[in-house]
């Protein structure tokens, strides 16, 4: 089994799912959205799992800071894809890459149905 998680270390989201990864001995790559970026490759595999309307995080700061118009100018995923591109922190977080398959968000449940036997 292959898991990454990609985040900011920063987000606290991102911190409680590291923390329940770790604390259950779950093997796993971290990658920083900072330091390492994201491609349109990545976020367009991500879409095929997750909706882009749940992909783009649009109640953080990030999202408030963007103009208006240019929040209202998302009509979709290749808009989504664009704005992610140019602001990562806008991408919700965590996402869970395991065997193929994506998730998005963190959730105890969600990750002790997914990854423990």
């Amino acid at each position: 089994m292959t898991i990454t998680l990609y985040g900011i270390p920063n987000c606290d989201t991102v911190k409680k799912a590291r923390g329940w990864l770790a604390d259950n001995g779950i093997d796993h790559v971290f990658h920083d959205f900072k330091k390492s970026g994201v491609t349109r490759a990545m976020l367009e595999a991500w879409l095929a799992d997750i909706p882009w309307e749940t992909l783009l995080n649009r109640r953080g700061t990030s999202w408030r800071g963007l103009p208006e118009e240019r929040r209202n100018a998302v009509g979709g995923a290749d808009d989504a894809i664009t704005l992610m591109l140019e602001t990562p922190s806008l991408i919700k977080r965590p996402v869970l890459a395991k065997d193929g398959a994506t998730y998005c968000g963190f959730s105890e449940n969600q990750y002790r149905d997914l990854l423990l036997p």
